[in-house]
């Protein structure tokens, strides 16, 4: 079993060699864009933006202080992998109070990979009566294997290439959610 100073030098070692994709200031930048994107999108709208934990937490909170009209928050936490690394059925852990019946609902999340959980969230907003429901993620990873054909979010910030993603909400094994940028894990070369 691993010593917790051997967890400590594992995460400091793969923070200190990955590849930095985004620098802050060049997430900060796209989120400020993609605000006003959102404003536009819900001008003369309450809509419920709905964050899907944890990975969306510090995305959506960077997001909604740039926003200036009436919102209400909620969030959900839903789940393919629950301590596994490849995906399964989705695992609904916690589900949104707010009502969604009629209401225009923005899903928030860190990253759209494959989309399989997300287009799960989707189907289950509308099954709650939303009016509409938009997607809103800070990273797009680029490759072929998306849920569906040419899956997109409805706002983007970030694009990124095909590599184990940490930073700003995506983690590490769990850690390094607080990383202020957008970071790639460097390959081992053993």
């Amino acid at each position: 079993m691993s010593s917790a100073n051997d967890v400590q030098q594992e995460l400091m070692r793969v923070r200190r060699e990955a590849i930095e994709l985004h620098s802050s200031d060049q997430v900060q930048e796209a989120i400020a864009k993609l605000a006003f994107e959102v404003t536009e999108a819900y001008s003369g709208k309450v809509p419920v933006f709905v964050t899907i934990m944890n990975g969306g937490m510090i995305f959506a909170a960077e997001l909604v202080k740039r926003l200036d009209f009436p919102l209400e928050m909620d969030y959900l936490h839903a789940s393919r992998y629950l301590g596994a690394t490849s995906g399964g059925a989705v695992e609904w852990i916690v589900t949104p109070n707010a009502s969604l019946a009629g209401r225009d609902v923005l899903i928030v999340d860190d990253i759209l990979d494959v989309g399989s959980t997300l287009l799960s969230i989707i189907e289950a907003c509308y099954a709650q009566g939303a009016a509409s429901v938009k997607t809103c993620v800070l990273v797009d990873k680029k490759h072929d294997r998306k849920a569906r054909p040419g899956l997109k979010a409805d706002f983007t910030a970030l694009e990124a290439e095909d590599y184990y993603l940490f930073g700003m909400g995506m983690d590490y094994k769990g850690f390094w959610r607080n990383a202020p940028g957008i970071y790639a894990v460097k390959e081992s070369d053993s």
